[in-house]
């Protein structure tokens, strides 16, 4: 059992000492390559920790290589620009003038709603809130604000892809009849839309793909 303490209290110095090295202090800020070097390094750690029949140095060699190898990732990522983008990524403009990019958000593997649930973690609740918005190579959310932003009430996401939301439907008295019925005032068709929401006041933020949002207004029962 002591021996068991003695060589985690090593495995566990030896981590803090190599992690303080990479200074990094948070997962959300590390890049994609770093967050596998940590995966590797807690891999590598519970071995010797575990079965004491493993020779402790071999632990310690392993998650020594390891952060060499990372050193030497963030030197090329220093010294040469294409091997920054390949190994790290690169920005994705997905908000932009003309609203939601759909091209950006299925290359990050993404759709509409996955965009507003970053955005509301950001303090941003309307699509229409910043005028640029982007997910940085690390994951993390950017936007630049719109000063004129009009949200008075939550948005609700009635249509993402083409495909309409039973529930948010519900939830602000809309029927299918009448969501069709405005969208045909719209000249278009469920399926063309990108995205659509509607705030508690009536105020809707409509994007047809491979065109420009518009802001509208709608009739609504229930108002929130």
């Amino acid at each position: 059992m002591a021996l068991i303490f003695i060589r985690t209290a090593i495995i566990f110095l030896t981590l803090l000492f190599i992690m303080r090295l990479m200074g990094k202090s948070q997962i959300g800020e590390m890049q994609p390559f770093e967050f596998v070097i940590t995966l590797l390094i807690a891999e590598l750690a519970c071995i010797p920790m575990a079965d004491s029949s493993i020779p402790l140095l071999y632990g310690v060699i392993a998650i020594v290589a390891i952060f060499i190898l990372h050193q030497i990732v963030w030197l090329l990522d220093l010294w040469f620009k294409p091997v920054k983008t390949a190994v790290c990524g690169k920005p994705s403009l997905v908000i932009n003038k003309n609203g939601v990019d759909e091209y950006q958000l299925k290359t990050n593997n993404l759709d509409v709603s996955d965009l507003i649930e970053s955005m509301r973690a950001a303090g941003y609740f309307s699509l229409d809130d910043v005028y640029y918005g982007l997910y940085e190579s690390n994951g993390s959310f950017s936007a630049l604000e719109n000063p004129d932003r009009k949200s008075s009430s939550l948005p609700v996401l009635l249509i993402d892809g083409g495909k309409a939301d039973k529930k948010n439907l519900e939830i602000c008295g809309i029927t299918r009849e009448e969501l069709q019925a405005f969208l045909s005032a719209q000249d278009t068709q469920l399926k063309q839309v990108l995205v659509m929401t509607v705030s508690g006041d009536g105020r809707v933020y409509l994007q047809k793909r491979g065109e420009k949002y518009r802001i509208l207004e709608m009739e609504l029962k229930n108002k929130w």
